[in-house]
């Protein structure tokens, strides 16, 4: 039985503060934890239980800080055992990690206990692809980039077009968009302990918008329909039309979505092609 009240003052205040810190090393602050329990009579097997050791491991602790101070316990001497890789496993290991995108070590551990014949844990997988210099991060998203060869055949089509462009007709540019206007919290530096709040905009945080832009008058009509589909893109072409009752064709050049080209689309064009016949 380990006799509480143990500390001094000074080394309380010290270990308190190991404790708090919070860029302490995990090992020495759990140390310092159970120094500071043993002392507030906390038995042995009990302070095991809550921090996972075994009671042994306790009292060893508490015997290396009675005879050679706090000092002597929060020193940590090990320096890590030989690597189980060969130098050329492992430069194997990082080429073939750099021609993939690994999502978890799982896949990682398979290939190295197959190429290699070790069997790696959870932990040690990630301790051995922080030394060869990998981290768990996520990738930057980056824009579809579209076909060099497709965009110089539009530009072209373009510069045909308009520089041909009778006077009757009109070109216009269509595209639904999605603005938002809710607030939205960005990290900064606050209190520690405190709670910051910050009020949200009411009623609906998003507006859709099915518009199109004329580059040339910069007319740009547009409607704003609860959902955008086929729908709205039809009426879209028909405040589009309305605003132009003097073009004998309008040319809208919009993007490939399922609904710029769907049954309700097909149906207006149809109903306008009749009734211009």
């Amino acid at each position: 039985m380990i006799r509480p009240g143990f500390l001094s003052s000074a080394d309380r205040l010290e270990l308190e503060a190991c404790v708090r810190r919070q860029r302490e090393d995990h090992g020495i602050a759990r140390r310092a934890n159970a120094i500071l329990l043993l002392d507030d009579g906390e038995s042995c097997a009990r302070i095991a239980k809550f921090l996972y050791l075994d009671d042994d491991t306790i009292r060893g602790w508490h015997k290396t800080f009675l005879q050679d101070g706090w000092d002597a316990l929060a020193f940590d001497g090990w320096k890590g055992g030989q690597s189980r890789m060969t130098q050329a496993q492992e430069v194997a290991l990082c080429a073939w990690l750099e021609a993939r995108f690994c999502c978890s070590t799982v896949e990682i551990r398979a290939h190295v206990g197959a190429e290699c014949g070790l069997n790696y844990s959870h932990s040690g997988c990630i301790k051995l692809l922080a030394r060869l210099g990998f981290e768990y991060r996520k990738p930057k998203p980056l824009p579809r980039v579209a076909s060099v060869e497709k965009q110089a055949a539009f530009i072209a089509f373009y510069d045909r077009l308009m520089r041909k462009l009778p006077a009757d007709e009109a070109v216009y540019f269509a595209d639904a968009v999605h603005p938002e206007y809710q607030t939205k919290p960005a990290f900064g530096w606050v209190k520690v302990g405190s709670n910051p709040a910050v009020l949200s905009t009411a009623g609906r945080g998003r507006v859709n918008i099915h518009g199109a832009v004329n580059l040339e008058t910069f007319d740009a009509p547009f409607v704003e329909p609860t959902t955008v589909d086929g729908v709205s893109a039809a009426q879209l072409l028909n405040k589009i039309e309305a605003r132009n009752p003097d073009k004998r064709i309008i040319h809208v050049i919009w993007d490939n979505a399922a609904y710029h080209k769907g049954p309700d689309v097909r149906a207006w064009h149809c109903q306008v092609v009749g009734r211009v016949s």
